[in-house]
């Protein structure tokens, strides 16, 4: 599939022959967008751990071939600076986490060394590096103090996290302003951190995510357990995000002073509960039962999650594509065709070309690559 010189949001010519550095290219979310760079024609190099799952999106799609791909703990400095240094990257992009909070309360030290000392060290690699402009890192929606405020969060909100993996986040914030304000801006090198809320879409099969869950239960004709199904979440298509710093990064490469943190998250209507999610899930997979828990289940996770998006809005144009419904109604097509044999980097590429172009499944090139599957 031929890339588009525009899409609504991204310049495709401004990422061909582009030298990327994405940490965290073997997950979910880097997978999708090693493969959507590469579509634009961008020199990538991949750092990161070898997949955690099985399946993985990233064995399924072949993105190995599709990038200069390293497998590289982000916790060993020195293996990490010499793979930076030989990647000369003019933007970095950097995904590369422990993202579970389930995890992060088995494995609180491990998570801590990950997402914290593991964004020190990507951006300490970056100092005195003649070619990077743009360093966009990845954190979350979850790194706001939970409760202390009652309206979506904005990006100027005190930080904070309950759980290790929140904690973490939220000080990585503090890391990536350091760095920003002590060394990289001086440097020439604009900095921001990107929050997102909640994805979903084909290709995650990680534990204790809701779809995934709720695919491998129903394909294999069990029940989903549901923890906390009144948790309100904003949920969005993996799409969105990942244009979102697709954007941010264009932006910084042309105005180092829009350098700082930002919100992507989906419409108001799109925030809403686990047990939403799910029925609107069940309905698009076509069957499945569900099993629902008082909430009272598991350690401590935030009951309300809201993010304010003005900012992405009013400084970078972006503007959600796809509605909630959309999203999931794309995300178990996805995983209905792949279970059925069908070809996972073909099913992402499809995805990519509707969003760019804006379309909907009524008239989708998904449904046309799922017919042929």
């Amino acid at each position: 599939m031929e890339s588009p010189a525009v899409t609504r949001f991204i310049d495709a010519s401004f990422w061909g022959g582009r030298r990327v550095l994405l940490t965290g290219h073997s997950g979910f979310k880097g997978s999708w967008l090693t493969l959507w760079l590469h579509r634009m024609g961008a020199v990538v190099t991949g750092i990161s751990l070898p997949p955690a799952t099985t399946p993985a999106l990233f064995t399924d799609a072949g993105i190995v071939t599709l990038c200069h791909s390293h497998f590289c703990d982000i916790r060993d400095a020195a293996a990490l600076a010499e793979r930076v240094r030989a990647a000369r990257p003019e933007i970095v992009l950097h995904l590369a986490a422990q993202p579970l909070v389930r995890a992060s309360y088995q494995d609180p030290c491990a998570t801590f060394a990950s997402n914290v000392m593991g964004t020190v060290h990507v951006l300490d690699a970056l100092r005195g590096l003649a070619d990077v402009r743009v360093a966009v890192m990845v954190t979350t929606d979850k790194v706001y103090r939970d409760g202390a405020v009652l309206r979506p969060y904005r990006e100027d909100d005190a930080l904070g996290g309950y759980d290790p993996y929140s904690a973490s986040k939220a000080a990585c914030e503090i890391v990536i302003a350091s760095y920003r304000d002590a060394f990289l801006a001086a440097q020439g090198v604009a900095v921001a951190s990107a929050r997102a809320g909640n994805v979903i879409g084909g290709g995650d099969w990680a534990q204790d995510r809701l779809i995934p869950d709720a695919v491998r239960a129903w394909y294999a004709g069990e029940p989903l357990i549901v923890r906390r199904p009144q948790a309100v979440r904003p949920w969005q298509h993996v799409l969105e995000p990942l244009s979102g710093y697709l954007r941010l990064a264009q932006k910084l490469y042309q105005e180092s002073a829009l350098s700082g943190g930002y919100n992507f998250g989906p419409k108001e209507g799109d925030v809403v509960t686990v047990r939403d999610v799910v029925e609107l899930a069940r309905n698009a997979y076509g069957k499945g039962e569900v099993h629902y828990r008082d909430g009272h289940e598991g350690p401590h996770e935030s009951g309300w999650l809201a993010l304010e998006t003005g900012k992405v809005r009013d400084l970078l144009g972006i503007m959600p594509v796809w509605p909630l419904t959309e999203a999931i109604t794309r995300t178990m097509a996805w995983y209905r065709a792949r279970l059925e044999g069908g070809d996972a980097r073909q099913l992402c590429l499809a995805d990519i070309v509707d969003f760019e172009l804006g379309a909907s499944t009524g008239a989708s090139v998904l449904e046309k690559t799922v017919a042929g599957a």
